[in-house]
């Protein structure tokens, strides 16, 4: 392995060097042998898999089978192939649609992946270049300078205080120290590997040089990556409730059909091939056809609708699932911080109070930020951001403060540093030119000389000869900040009179007998629409936990802030989760305490997948965020993972079910928000589909029981299902969220898709239609008000199909709002309003054109016949309104 070898063993096994690199040519042989450095993804199906995989839909299964009964009575009574070929054609509209939609959310997908691709800096033929990172090949020298992102596992050659995030891979939030002449063991873990570089980290401080040894799925990540491929996603909840429909649409239509079969064979004597038609015609009746169509629509609006808010769906079942979301567990770090470390307070060790950051700073505080500045190495050129976080924080307050780098840097010049390491936790810089300035926050002390050495870092580790005096007051100082979760960075110096050389420059003789000059506090501060989007998370019935690799003082304090940590609430360590020891029957405590827990500190990826488990067992729907390789299995573990699209890395958002452009947990709740109204609008097709189709069968069986004959033919049934539903039902998945969409609780996870009382509004819904459409069938088959038409089943069967033709699509209006049809403002989606109208019109069109009548059985009609129909359909819209008013008053 690269990490226990040396550095020459490595160069000659790779066969390269440092001075000129591999040639282009030899580059050239390598890509073609070891293949793009890029993360291999799972096979994706053909198209013909695909088709297959449609039409194993048990929907689709459905609508084959009666197509296939359809064909044999075609063929057997003469009545023709009709009725196969919509049937057929529906099917085939379906699986097109469906694998359109598909297609558009792979595309979304590569688009993404173009937005993150990488350039890195190597030296080939002697001369340094940059190149696409998928064309770099193990044996490449890669030039390390910080603020790059490492984009293959390298041997490090050689360095100069090069520091390396590696949270992606390992969970650990401090910068890695490297060293690529550290002695390194056999099966040392990853964060042990000091003389290694890996794939998707981070490059903080320094620089280095280092040699090609991994790429692609070789690299760390890219094995992730490869376990991530066979893993498998459980079911969506849209996806499990559709299958429940379908099984249970499967046995209605199975019961009636034997039912009305049993009737017309052995009660009445009916022929044999007639009752199986209508046992066809039944099949047709009882499967909303268009609903899969229309559910691949809503969702994939949805999709539309939420890349317009930053979010990209890579699944599109994701859409309904992310609405169904009850708890969010939510990383602290950019998501719902700024993830923008900022000094809030500043302390003069002269002074007895510390003064605000926003407040106008005197001269002493002014110089105290001059000198953090002077022993800080970040910078900051426009939207060139590069460096550590923290001090990324002292420079963004030096700026505020009107002050440049360049004058920082002029006014006292390097000339020696000892970098920061965490173990000493402390960097200390050597200055020239510098005159002693009248200043409090020296507190008296005797300072003089050419020279000053410069140290900052932790606290409890600065080297300081404390006074009583100033030992009690920089503790309370200190004890101040850290009360409100501020990030304590403390700086000291002492003057030279000479240039210290040789054994002076050790890190001992210059971090040694310094005065503190004072103290900063600093905290990566809330988003501002953070607040407001937990507040409305919560009063949607939605849970957020605080999942950070922070202390967990620092994170109680955020999550207070952002009104996620009440009182009475608790907050886990890592540590404390490792007390909580899952018992030896498998049972695991944290499920009987995840309710009261709110904030979990330091956490180790296996936590995170612990608290996701816990909280599925509460029978909760999970949304998880993250941005590390690290993050990955637990993304994929709950229902909804949400990646993060700026700091994310490709394998987090390759396990994710979606992908959070701006970084922002405001997106997610508005991306729950645009899940919801998904789902509302899958739930008004079900509505409005299913109230009619019902009803249908409740028609063909009265008819068969009271008069022996079916009020409705096959092709009627199916024109209704697709022109007065399909058509107008296509048009629901563009309704806009109704008001107060976010001020209720989400569903139960194991509610099925007829909850919160839709089954009861179907039922009353189809009774109604049915009760209105046989009437308009006795009254065509008994009522003698026409003097050139006689009363006859004919005509019965021609009401009964105009009645439920219209007021089908009517119905549309009363399905799309909780509130009354006459304040809707249906002008708001005008599709309805014209789908509605052509429904109308084809219905009359075919009543009235003779050829095409009589191709649908239709008999032709009188004006008063017309005016009955009309008026049934009328009763259908009061009687809607009356249960809508029903359903208002039991509410209140």
């Amino acid at each position: 392995m690269a990490y226990n070898e040396t550095i020459a063993e490595v160069l000659a096994r790779q066969n390269t060097n440092t001075t000129s690199g591999l040639t282009a040519e030899e580059a050239r042989a390598r890509l073609s042998k070891y293949g793009a450095n890029e993360f291999r993804e799972a096979k994706k199906e053909t198209l013909l898999q695909k088709i297959i995989h449609h039409l194993l839909e048990i929907t689709a299964i459905i609508l084959l089978v009666a197509a296939a009964i359809a064909a044999y009575m075609a063929i057997t009574s003469g009545e023709g192939w009709a009725k196969v070929w919509v049937i057929l054609a529906i099917v085939v509209i379906n699986v097109v649609l469906g694998i359109y939609q598909e297609s558009k959310a792979e595309a979304a997908l590569d688009a993404l992946k173009k937005m993150n691709s990488f350039s890195t800096t190597v030296i080939r033929d002697g001369t340094k270049q940059k190149i696409d990172a998928k064309e770099i090949v193990p044996g490449d020298i890669v030039v390390l300078t910080s603020g790059d992102i490492i984009t293959a596992d390298a041997r490090l050659i050689e360095v100069a205080g090069l520091t390396v995030e590696e949270a992606a891979l390992t969970g650990e939030s401090i910068p890695v120290e490297k060293d690529p002449d550290a002695d390194v063991e056999d099966n040392s873990p990853l964060g042990d590997r000091v003389n290694m570089v890996y794939s998707g980290c981070l490059v903080t401080n320094g620089r280095g040089l280092a040699v090609v040894v991994e790429t692609g799925m070789n690299t760390e990540m890219g094995k992730i990556a490869d376990l991530l491929n066979s893993a498998e996603k459980l079911k969506t909840p849209l996806q499990t409730r559709l299958g429940q429909l379908s099984r249970r649409l499967c046995a209605v239509a199975l019961i009636a059909g034997a039912i009305i079969f049993a009737i017309g064979v052995f009660l009445h004597g009916t022929d044999l091939p007639e009752m199986l038609l209508v046992a066809v015609s039944l099949g047709v009746a009882a499967v909303p056809e268009t609903l899969p169509i229309i559910v691949t629509m809503t969702l994939s609006h949805g999709v539309h609708n939420m890349v317009k808010k930053n979010t990209i769906i890579r699944r599109i079942p994701a859409v309904e699932t992310v609405g169904n979301t009850s708890v969010i567990c939510s990383d602290k770090t950019g998501t719902l911080t700024q993830n923008k470390m900022t000094i809030t307070k500043i302390w003069c060790a002269g002074c007895d109070t510390p003064t605000n950051a926003t407040d106008e700073f005197n001269w002493d505080e002014e110089h105290l930020l001059e000198l953090l500045a002077a022993c800080s190495n970040a910078s900051i050129d426009g939207d060139k951001v590069v460096g550590d976080p923290t001090e990324l924080a002292i420079i963004r307050l030096l700026h505020d403060k009107g002050i440049s780098r360049e004058k920082v840097d002029k006014d006292y010049p390097r000339i020696h540093e000892v970098p920061f390491d965490s173990t000493r936790k402390l960097m200390t810089t050597k200055h020239e030119a510098w005159e002693k300035p009248e200043s409090a926050i020296y507190h008296g002390g005797e300072i003089s000389g050419d020279y000053l050495v410069v140290t900052k870092g932790a606290f409890d580790r600065i080297p300081v000869e404390w006074t009583a005096e100033m030992k009690e007051k920089a503790t309370r100082i200190h004890d101040e900040f850290a009360q409100d979760a501020l990030r304590v960075i403390a700086i000291s110096a002492k003057p030279c009179d000479h240039d210290p050389e040789g054994d002076e420059l050790t890190t001992e003789n210059l971090e040694q007998g310094q005065i503190l000059l004072g103290l900063v506090g600093m905290i990566d501060p809330p988003r501002p629409e953070s607040i407001t989007a937990v507040a409305q998370a919560k009063e949607a019935g939605i849970r957020t936990v605080m999942i950070t690799g922070d202390h967990v003082e620092t994170a109680k304090a955020i999550a207070k802030q952002i009104g996620i940590y009440q009182d009475g609430d608790k907050a886990l360590t890592g540590a404390d989760l490792t007390n909580i020891k899952i018992g030896a029957d498998s049972v695991d405590p944290l499920v009987d305490v995840v309710r009261d827990v709110s904030v979990y500190a330091r956490v180790s990826p296996e936590d995170k997948i612990r608290i996701v488990r816990a909280w599925e067992k509460q029978g909760e729907v999970i949304t998880m965020t993250g941005d590390g390789v690290n993050d990955a299995p637990a993304l994929k573990q709950a229902d909804v993972g949400a990646a993060m699209g700026i700091t994310g890395t490709e394998v987090t958002k390759s396990a994710a079910d979606m992908v959070i452009t701006d970084d922002n947990f405001a997106t997610i709740v508005e991306a729950i928000k645009e899940g919801r109204t998904a789902f509302d609008n899958i739930r008004k097709t079900v509505y409005f589909l299913l109230s009619v189709n019902f009803s249908q069968i409740f028609i063909m069986l009265t008819g068969v029981i009271v008069w022996q004959s079916p009020p409705l033919v096959a092709l009627q049934i199916l024109l209704i299902n697709v022109i007065s539903d399909g058509i107008p039902g296509f048009f629901l998945s563009f309704e806009k969220s109704e008001a107060g969409i976010m001020k209720r609780p989400p569903l139960p996870k194991n509610s099925g898709i007829f909850a919160n009382g839709l089954g009861v509004r179907i039922a009353i819904r189809s009774a109604t239609f049915a009760a209105l459409t046989l009437a308009a069938f006795a009254v065509g088959m008994y009522a003698d008000f026409a003097p050139h038409i006689v009363p006859s089943r004919e005509v019965g069967v021609s009401m009964a199909f105009v009645v439920l033709s219209w007021a089908s699509a009517v119905n549309v209006f009363n399905v799309r709002s909780e509130g009354s049809v006459f304040k809707s403002k249906p002008w708001k989606n005008k599709g309805i309003i014209l789908s509605v109208l052509f429904s109308v019109a084809v219905t009359v069109f075919i009543a009235s054109v003779a050829p095409i009548a009589n191709l649908f059985q239709v008999s032709a009609l009188s004006t008063t016949h017309w005016l009955i129909c009309i008026g049934l359909v009328l009763v259908l819209v009061l009687a809607a309104e009356l249960q809508k008013l029903m359903r208002k008053n039991k509410r209140a």
